[in-house]
């Protein structure tokens, strides 16, 4: 053989060699995650679709200046909602705006001057649409509205349609869930907060019906995130506390519509109880392919810099079939039971 094909050889068995274990890839809670290009993620108060074997990561775009306003102290101005994807939930490549702000417009929902929040995406197999739903506001948040937009691909452009006043009431932190069934819920924060109302949308999952139950009421929560595992439905939520972390909490019940039983606080270990490690919960999400394995995705607000705010994803784990979460500098996947993911989606 020689020296070029010795040469090409070489390079071609490297090639396959296995990651050592300082390469392999990790989550590593609360440090600055980079996409594919080498620039920090912007998904702030984030939701993520599996969909035919990629996951598309969603949330707020916030990477322009924080500015010293807003009914909380700090507020950035609407940029758009980013989408991301991923084949394995480590490495995220930038799709671009999924949504895009309406600049021309003062007084549309999608102007820079107003506030989007917490932007959720599920699939309707019925119609064969993507469909996002998020929290709309002014900058005093006295509007409290839920806005919906609707796109042909998962990665957008998404279409705006409108913001409602569901059932009557404010709208403001707000989450989505769609049941093994088909059919898909809003969960979201009403009457200023003090209760959690929980709504059937239309089978197009564009519209309310005005079916709905109201949950958890005088306990003051917001950024609510739900699951399900073993028929039983498991809710996550914070309290009020603006930009600042507090108490994570979590409830059970048998039903959707309840009702629902406090379970306290999930997360365990140092500073867990009084701060939820520094950071706020957004998103229960399941992992394709693998059993029993949820993770529990929060964000760790930088008030004097929106920009960078951190993620703290950590494995939700059932213990007597009860959630806990605990701290790990740095995980990957082994840490659920279960076959590698197979591209089999979670509901």
């Amino acid at each position: 053989m020689n020296t070029k094909a010795l040469i090409i050889a070489l390079l071609g068995l490297a090639s396959f060699q296995p990651l050592t274990a300082a390469e392999q890839p990790t989550f590593k809670p609360g440090e600055v995650w980079l996409d594919t290009t080498g620039k920090a993620i912007q998904a702030h108060g984030a939701g993520v679709l599996f969909h035919n074997g990629t996951y598309y990561l969603y949330g707020e775009n916030k990477d322009v200046p924080t500015k010293p306003e807003g009914l909380c102290g700090a507020r950035v101005d609407v940029i758009g909602v980013s989408c991301y994807s991923s084949k394995d939930l480590y490495n995220w490549k930038y799709e671009g705006l999924a949504l895009s702000p309406v600049p021309d417009d003062p007084k549309h929902d999608l102007h820079p001057s107003k506030v989007v929040e917490r932007p959720k995406v599920v699939f309707n197999a019925r119609t064969g649409k993507f469909v996002m739903w998020m929290h709309i506001d002014t900058l005093n948040y006295e509007a409290a509205r839920a806005g919906v937009a609707i796109s042909d691909t998962p990665a957008g452009p998404f279409r705006y349609i409108e913001s409602v006043k569901p059932e009557g009431a404010d709208s403001r932190d707000q989450t989505l869930f769609q049941d093994d069934d088909g059919k898909a819920y809003r969960i979201y924060s009403s009457e200023a907060n003090k209760t959690t109302y929980i709504s059937l949308l239309s089978d197009d999952y564009l519209k309310h019906t005005g079916e709905f139950k109201k949950m958890f009421a005088g306990r003051n929560m917001e950024a609510a995130a739900l699951c399900k595992r073993n028929g039983k439905y498991y809710f996550i939520g914070s309290g009020c506390s603006g930009w600042a972390p507090n108490a994570v909490r979590s409830a059970v019940a048998d039903s959707i519509w309840g009702p629902w039983t406090e379970l306290g606080n999930p997360c365990v270990g140092a500073d867990s109880g009084k701060e939820t490690f520094g950071a706020q919960s957004t998103f229960i999400l399941p992992v394709a392919g693998r059993g029993d394995a949820f993770i529990f995705m929060a964000d760790r607000w930088n008030k004097k810099n929106l920009a960078d705010s951190r993620y703290v994803w950590l494995p939700l784990i059932f213990e007597n079939d009860k959630p806990v979460i605990r701290w790990f500098d740095t995980w990957d996947l082994s840490r659920f039971n279960g076959p590698p993911a197979t591209g089999v989606a979670p509901f």
